[in-house]
């Protein structure tokens, strides 16, 4: 498999991420077994979200078992105040079994958080990257204007948007802005 760099992370791994959405709905024994074939089988991306249920707790289960600089983690947050992004934050570590998160997103936004903004948001996105609980900060709508403003704005290393087959030109001017500024493009429900 191909691999691909993700903007300006530095984060190189194999073209095809594990989207860990699906795990929540699997027992813990059947989700470890899955996600430790998947690493054995090459994949060193793993994606999941506070919002996934046990997704994490499953995800902190079964690659704990490996050198962590083996694999890249990313997780996301719904958080709309400070105080919701510090807890969520603290309870995918503890849960992901890790000191630190490669990536970490904004989780289906509605708005582009930027420093200044009044909500403190992204002020606690540069202050968990500086305490080292985090290093590369990204974004994920489903919203498409909302998308290419979070582009726009040079604010984030990664955008996360539904893209597949059926994806409008749109949407495809959104994954070439994204290129164009250097800024890692993940794929959400690529099967449609």
């Amino acid at each position: 498999m191909k691999n691909i760099t993700l903007g300006t992370t530095g984060i190189t791994v194999p073209q095809n991420g594990f989207g860990a959405l699906p795990i929540q709905r699997v027992s813990m024994e059947q989700a470890v077994k899955i996600l430790r074939r998947a690493y054995e089988g090459g994949m060193r991306f793993f994606d999941t979200a506070r919002a996934y249920s046990d997704s994490e707790e499953k995800l902190g289960q079964a690659l704990s078992v490996f050198p962590r600089e083996s694999y890249f983690l990313a997780s996301k947050t719904m958080a709309v105040t400070p105080e919701e992004f510090w807890s969520q934050l603290e309870t995918s570590l503890k849960l992901l079994k890790t000191d630190y998160l490669d990536l970490y997103q904004f989780h289906c936004v509605k708005q582009v958080f930027a420093p200044g903004d009044g909500t403190g948001m992204y002020e606690c996105m540069e202050e968990a990257k500086h305490q080292g609980k985090i290093r590369h900060i990204g974004i994920t709508s489903h919203l498409l204007q909302v998308a290419l403003d979070a582009v726009d704005s040079h604010l984030y290393e990664t955008i996360q948007f539904p893209f597949s087959y059926l994806s409008s030109e749109q949407e495809v001017e959104l994954v070439r802005r994204s290129r164009e500024n250097n800024m890692g493009f993940l794929a959400m429900k690529g099967l449609a």
